[in-house]
């Protein structure tokens, strides 16, 4: 097997393999390009992300600065929105649903290093995949890690570290991210003006 192919097979991987190192860097380059567009051409904007991205729906958009390793492994569903300082390590793929939204400074992470000094020191990493479901709300500073998955129809409270797997129609918050309460009917019913 290749270094990518032990890495798209949830394998340990050396992540400074010259395969995976030239694609990163060729995304990189994408990255900075997409990050200096101009702001107010957001027709541009959105195609433009499309050429970084595995998949998209019709309607995605996200703020500068937007950074991820591969591209490829992402993939992001319909009505898809990041605000500033998105960070996306897909090595070991990133699938968002329909109507995610994430607030600031955010970071999914598929890619993890071994806990013993030796081969870690030796570039060897491994990447699990995350999935998120539809109707998301991420606030600000959430960090996911690998291998996690998380349900529909959830919000995670900003500066949350979700290290495990959040079911659907829920509120979870904290470090580490936990479910506080269902997601209810109350919720419509209060604090609205419309």
């Amino acid at each position: 097997m290749t270094e990518k192919e032990k890495m798209l097979h949830q394998k340990m991987y050396d992540a400074s393999d010259r395969e995976l190192g030239a694609e990163r860097s060729r995304c990189k380059i994408l990255c900075q390009k997409y990050n200096a567009l101009p702001v107010e051409n957001i027709k541009e904007r959105r195609e433009f992300i499309k050429t970084i991205l595995g998949e998209t729906g019709e309607i995605v958009h996200i703020e500068p600065d937007f950074w991820c390793d591969y591209g490829y492994g992402i993939k992001v569903g319909e009505n898809f929105y990041a605000n500033h300082g998105l960070v996306i390590l897909d090595a070991g793929g990133v699938t968002f649903g329909d109507n995610v939204f994430i607030a600031p400074s955010c970071g999914f992470h598929t890619s993890g290093h071994p806990i013993d000094f030796e081969r870690r020191n030796r570039g060897l990493e491994y990447a699990y995949p995350i999935t998120v479901g539809d109707n998301v709300w991420f606030g600000a500073g959430v960090q996911v890690m690998p291998g996690v998955t998380i349900g529909s129809n959830v919000v995670i409270g900003g500066g949350s570290v979700v290290t495990k797997d959040i079911p659907s129609n829920c509120v979870a918050a904290g470090n580490p991210c936990r479910v506080i309460r269902p997601i209810t009917g109350e919720e419509k019913r209060r604090n609205w003006d419309r």
